[in-house]
Order: C-alpha cells, then structure tokens, then sequence
C-alpha cells in the first residue's frame, strides 16, 4: 500500500446503495477525543496515541486519539471550572449549553478512561497531580462499565472539570454511508505535571487498545506515508495539522483560531467508478473502478 489510510473494503458497495437510494442513513452519535500533548524535547511536542486491537471489526490495527462517544449521563450537573458550558456551546457550535457540557464531560471522561490522564483538579486553579493506584483504578474501570457516571465520580473525590485545559481543534463527521456514525470534536490538552499515561494492556481482550506510544506528529505522519501506520482520515489529517507548533503551550493558544466546519466525506458515482473524497482535505480522495474491483484496505 501507498500509505497507511484505513479504508473498509465494504465501502464502495455501500456507497452505491447510498447513491442509489437503498441505504438508510443513521444519525451520527456525538463523540469527543483528546489530542495529548507533552514536552518531546528539541521544539518537538509529542502526542499520545493508542493503537485499536487489530481484532475490531472497525478501524482494527488503526492509531487514533482517546476518545469515544458522549454518554447520557455527561449532561448531569458537574463541578466545573473554566470557560462556561454557554461558551462552549459558541465554539462547538451547538444550540444548548447542557449539549457543550456533555462533549467536553465526554473529552475528560474518555482521556482518563483510556489513558488514565485527568483534566481536573481541586480547585478551578490546581489539578490532580497522580492518578496512579489501586483506588483510581477501581474508578477507571468503573467509568469505562459504565457503573460510575463522571459527574458523581468528580463529587466524590471533590474534584472540579478543567474546561480551560481543553481547546477545540477541529470536527469531523462519520460518512454517511457508515453505518455507526460519529459526530465528533477533537480537543487538544497538555500532559498535566505529575501525571503519566496507562500502558495499554495487551492481553486484555476487552480494551480496545492493544498499544500505546508517545511521538511527535511530523515523526508519525513519516509512518502513515510510508505505510507503517495505519490511521483514518481524520487521525491523519489532525496530526498534520500539529506538526508546525513547537510545544503544547503553543498549540493550545492556537487552538481558538481553528474553523470548527464539520468535515464530511463526499462520495458520487462516475459510471461504475465511486469517487470518495473529504472536503478541503484532497491527499484522501479515493477512486475505486467497478463493483468488485476495491484494493480491500488501503488508499494512495
């Protein structure tokens, strides 16, 4: 392969269904995901990611950012610290500030469930320092079952959301011809002083990650052209747009310039051949000829 774009292979076939107007298109389900930003020494920052166990029916073996799907229960009152959810619900571009509220929960909630990074502290002005042991673990993996809501988490231990230690990068939109769709905002946030990622568990079948890396977004945008690592389009396409900052700081303070557009895949049909392409993002367009004749994965 020419690069390492994830690329279904049942794609082209739903697409023409789309085209044709014998699929349904679902409704994409709010998500969030957190670019984590550390020091990487030599004006270099270095981002977290994970990489999906290679056994997941979707985007399996591809690196992405901790992220997932907002719960219902991120609209609950929340103790809560920075820019206001009405503020958040301007920039996101949402109608409700209880919505706003729900994506940036979804944000902290999920980097802690997957990376066991927390944004939040104890007062409006301090953050958690460890997030190591036994009695956070027990936390963690209570959020991850859904038996712990984030809010009463936070209660609990006294803690206070840092909304302010969060920016808004970009937002990204699942095709419509998927059939599990995300509508979903990529944050960026740095490393908290203190506080170090989880290493993924490898033998734990259940996690959705099987790895984790720390590495600079010049360095792993070099794998995704060579193909060495695979990634969807929008994991990519936010990696790129990292690489002219020198540090997490200054990353952050661009992060209220960055157009919040949702970027949606296109796709239309030329004759048998499907066209798929991301707006504004042209290095993705794909051409795939005629029924049957998809490369099964990847995309140059």
């Amino acid at each position: 392969m020419s690069n390492g774009q994830w690329y279904p292979p049942e794609w082209p076939e739903r697409i023409r269904a789309l085209a044709a107007g014998e699929l349904a298109v679902a409704a994409p389900r709010r998500a969030a995901t957190v670019m984590l930003l550390r020091d990487g020494g030599g004006g270099r920052p270095e981002v977290h990611m994970l990489r999906r166990r290679t056994t997941m029916a979707f985007a399996g073996g591809a690196y992405a950012y901790p992220g997932g799907g907002v719960d219902p229960r991120d609209e609950q009152p929340v103790r809560w610290a920075g820019p206001s959810p009405d503020a958040w619900a301007d920039r996101l571009g949402v109608a409700a500030p209880a919505e706003a509220q729900a994506v940036v929960c979804a944000a902290v909630r999920e980097t802690f469930e997957e990376s066991g990074v927390l944004l939040a502290g104890p007062t409006a002005a301090g953050v958690v320092q460890d997030t190591t042991g036994d009695d956070w673990e027990a936390d963690r993996a209570a959020l991850v079952a859904r038996e712990l809501a984030f809010a009463d988490f936070l209660d609990r231990r006294g803690l206070v959301l840092r909304s302010d230690l969060l920016g808004a990068w970009a937002r990204w939109i699942t095709p419509e011809f998927e059939p599990r769709r995300f509508d979903t905002w990529f944050f960026v946030a740095a490393l908290p002083a203190g506080q170090r990622t989880r290493d993924a568990d490898a033998a734990d079948c259940a996690a959705e990650a099987d790895r984790t890396v720390w590495t600079s977004p010049d360095q792993a945008a070099a794998g995704y052209d060579r193909g060495e690592l695979l990634m969807m389009p929008p994991t990519i396409a936010t990696l790129r747009s990292l690489e002219p900052y020198r540090s997490p700081a200054e990353a952050l303070a661009a992060a209220g310039r960055r157009d919040l557009t949702p970027v949606l895949a296109q796709a239309r049909l030329e004759g048998e051949q499907v066209v798929l392409s991301w707006p504004g993002h042209e290095e993705f367009t794909k051409l795939v000829p005629a029924a049957g004749a998809a490369d099964g994965g990847s995309a140059g």
